[in-house]
């Protein structure tokens, strides 16, 4: 079996080192052959420096690294480009001075390695003066890649005031790119988010965002047929360590890795995941663990905006259109950074498009819904998995005296200020049930709108009902949830099974 390229990002060094490769050179030669600026965005660990790293290898004309490969004889490999590759994530800022400094130091470092001695005093006029003369030198126009263009603006998000400021650098980095257009043959930016203006924010006149497109929607991330096809060795192994048939592991797979979609046909998954769980042979959360998602559940949370953790959202193009600081909608946030995904795509008239958006599948649901869950309880996270598994196991037997034990413990460490908000305890309660397996069913999910939560499984449905008052005795509202669920006849669509009534 070739090698998992777990960790690595250079196209170089995997393919000298015999890893296995997803070739997705076919849709950078489309891409490539038919225009001149681009921009994808796609969220973080699918593959999008593996991306840029091989555009590098593929204008420098590393022929050697693509043999095998569907671009390989369709290339002219006799035409090498200058190629200026900017990578965020290798370069040091932690304010907008220290910022201009490492764009200082990294145009100056291109020079050195090309023998060019730069004269202009300041970023931009030098970065000019770099392009050009790498042009004149090598009379082949450059090639511009940026990996995370926007990163250190997005790394301030929560301080507007740092962000506008790393933005103005960024901005007047970057628009060098129109003066020196002459100069440039190829540029390719890629990003977890995307500027409202983006091409005005670039400076660029014709800019070309293919994050939506057809023709590059598998660019990044892996297809079902390519999960099949190059990881064939590993599923076989994975299926008889785990003494599993191959379609039931793959059925598996799929409910915990797939369902990325920016089509809403399209469906893939994480390339990260996918080596990860190979590597282990384990199902686990290796997409969302790098990193805890603070900024996201913070705001959430302050904002009592769950809707979209629990059930799919319909929103139009805008989610997908980039963000102004400060003014971001939650929607467009989890969208862009990879909580949510597009499920399905459909016409709303001649001009518009509707897009469903839901969490792509187990891997981000599970911990999306544990933070969030964590951030309203303060209930331990390393202890939640635990709890409810209890939980599940008190109501398919019964078990309410357990059931309210549990449900103690986890309301224990809330705020005292928090005990009369009934918008709080609304949300909280609506994580837990979808946590417990519950499909929340209402009919408008709002922070003070009723809750009508099913949960189903093979010969069993619960029906649960929840009511809040903060003068009212308990028994009363108990027995006012369960008139309800009676009164409404919630379990009626039910009745071919066993069904359990629940009032909280």
């Amino acid at each position: 079996m070739k090698k998992l390229p777990i960790g690595i990002q250079s196209f170089s060094d995997l393919r000298s080192n015999d890893c296995l490769y997803v070739d997705k050179t076919e849709s950078i030669y489309e891409m490539v052959s038919s225009g001149h600026i681009y921009f994808l965005s796609r969220p973080r660990r699918f593959g999008k420096s593996l991306l840029v790293s091989t555009l590098e290898a593929l204008f420098k004309g590393r022929k050697d690294l693509f043999e095998g490969l569907y671009i390989y004889d369709k290339w002219d490999w006799t035409k090498q480009y200058p190629v200026v590759r900017l990578d965020w994530n290798t370069l040091s800022y932690s304010n907008p001075e220290t910022l201009e400094n490492a764009l200082l130091d990294f145009v100056k470092t291109v020079a050195l390695e090309n023998n060019i001695v730069l004269r202009s005093p300041y970023l931009p006029s030098r970065f000019y003066e770099l392009l050009e003369r790498l042009h004149r030198a090598t009379g082949r126009r450059v090639v511009f890649l940026v990996d995370e263009y926007a990163k250190p603006a997005i790394d301030s998000f929560a301080n507007t005031d740092m962000m506008t400021a790393c933005g103005h650098i960024l901005n007047e980095f970057y628009r060098v790119l129109k003066a020196a257009d002459e100069h440039l043959n190829f540029i390719f930016l890629t990003g977890v988010s995307k500027f409202v203006g983006v091409s005005a924010y670039m400076g660029l006149n014709s800019f070309n965002d293919i994050t939506l497109s057809w023709k590059s929607v598998a660019m990044c991330g892996y297809t079902q047929e390519e999960l099949e096809s190059y990881f064939t060795e590993y599923i076989d192994k994975v299926s008889r360590d785990n003494n599993m048939s191959r379609s039931e592991l793959l059925e598996n797979i799929g409910k915990w890795y797939n369902g990325y979609s920016w089509d809403g046909e399209t469906s893939l998954y994480s390339p990260y995941s996918i080596l990860s769980f190979f590597d282990s042979g384990k199902f686990d959360n290796y997409w969302f663990r790098p990193e805890n998602p603070t900024f996201l559940i913070d705001r959430l949370k302050s904002r009592n905006n769950i809707a979209a953790a629990l059930v799919p959202v319909i929103t139009s193009y805008y989610a997908f259109d980039g963000y102004n600081p400060g003014q971001t909608g939650e929607i467009a946030l989890l969208l862009q950074t990879g909580y949510l995904t597009v499920k399905n795509k459909e016409s709303a008239s001649d001009y518009d498009l509707l897009y469903t958006l839901d969490v792509p599948n187990e891997e981000v649901r599970k911990p999306f819904l544990e933070h969030l869950l964590n951030a309203y309880s303060n209930y331990p996270i390393k202890d939640m998995q635990v709890l409810i598994s209890d939980m599940q196991k008190q109501i398919c037997a019964g078990d309410a005296s357990g059931l309210e034990k549990n449900l103690r413990m986890l309301l224990a460490n809330i705020p005292y200020k928090l005990f009369k908000n009934e918008a709080y305890y609304h949300s909280l309660f609506l994580l837990l049930m979808k946590m417990l397996g519950f499909d929340i069913q209402e009919k408008e999910l709002t922070g003070i709108g009723r809750i009508d939560a099913v949960w189903t499984q093979p010969g069993l449905t619960v029906v649960a009902e929840l009511k809040y008052g903060a003068r009212k005795i308990v028994n009363c509202l108990r027995n006012q949830a369960m008139k309800q669920i009676h009164d409404r006849r919630y379990y009626e669509a039910y009745l071919d099974r066993k069904v359990m009534l629940m009032a909280i």
